[in-house]
């Protein structure tokens, strides 16, 4: 499938990103390959899906276009940080490679434009995730297929906003040629349409719909704040 066939399916629909970390209850590719399917089932135009064994499990279990990651390591880019590590998620068979493109040093050493030829040789798409206009703009130049702006408000000091990013999603949708991918922090279907309204592709939503335990936890709080 080429990329336009890929982007085709996507635009205007919603990427819902299946991952639950070690130790969770739901941590592991027979649970995340439910999820997935799950998430299909429900409309789901793709999934986004945290290492090779979920990768390759949930490539098996739904027909949509799979953005594969693979987050290691302690550093400060750990969202597929090596080529290796992007490598891997293509032979687990990812149709798209989501990787940190900010522009902080990469553990391998390679520059960005490197590791993108990297995995555009494997056979496989690139989805640059940034958390600034400038980087997005970056990455399309230097060969990334699409942008994310999964990594707003993760890369400083400061504390990430309650809510998505919408202002950078609207500022890249105006600077890029390529397709613009909406995510973080979106908790609601009012907030993945109107990153939509200002031109993003599509909408990559997690926590608030494959998190259980998040999800209660808000209920809960409320209920408890409710008896005090």
């Amino acid at each position: 499938m080429t990329g336009t066939d890929m982007f085709g399916l996507l635009r205007g629909g919603l990427v819902v990103s299946c991952q639950a970390y070690e130790g969770e209850p739901l941590h592991g590719p027979q649970f995340m390959s439910a999820m997935a399917r799950s998430a299909v089932l429900g409309g789901a135009a793709g999934v986004r899906v945290n290492g090779p064994a979920d990768v390759a499990a949930v490539r098996a279990a739904v027909p949509v276009p799979v953005v594969g990651l693979w987050k290691d390591g302690d550093g400060d880019v750990y969202i597929t940080p090596t080529l290796e590590h992007a490598l891997t998620v293509v032979r687990a068979g990812a149709d798209i490679v989501a990787l940190d493109a900010t522009s902080r040093p990469r553990p391998d050493g390679r520059g960005l434009a490197e590791t993108i030829a990297g995995v555009h040789r494997a056979g496989a798409l690139v989805m640059a995730d940034v958390s600034t206009a400038e980087e997005g703009v970056a990455a399309a130049e230097f060969g990334a297929d699409c942008v994310s702006t999964t990594l707003s408000g993760y890369t400083s000091a400061a504390p990430p906003p309650d809510g998505p990013d919408l202002g950078l999603v609207a500022v890249l949708a105006g600077k890029l040629d390529i397709p613009l991918f909406a995510e973080g922090r979106i908790g609601t279907p009012a907030q993945a349409a109107r990153a939509i309204e200002l031109g993003a592709h599509a909408v990559v939503v997690g926590g608030a719909i494959t998190r259980p335990a998040d999800i209660t936890q808000r209920f809960a709080r409320v209920l408890g704040e409710t008896r005090s």
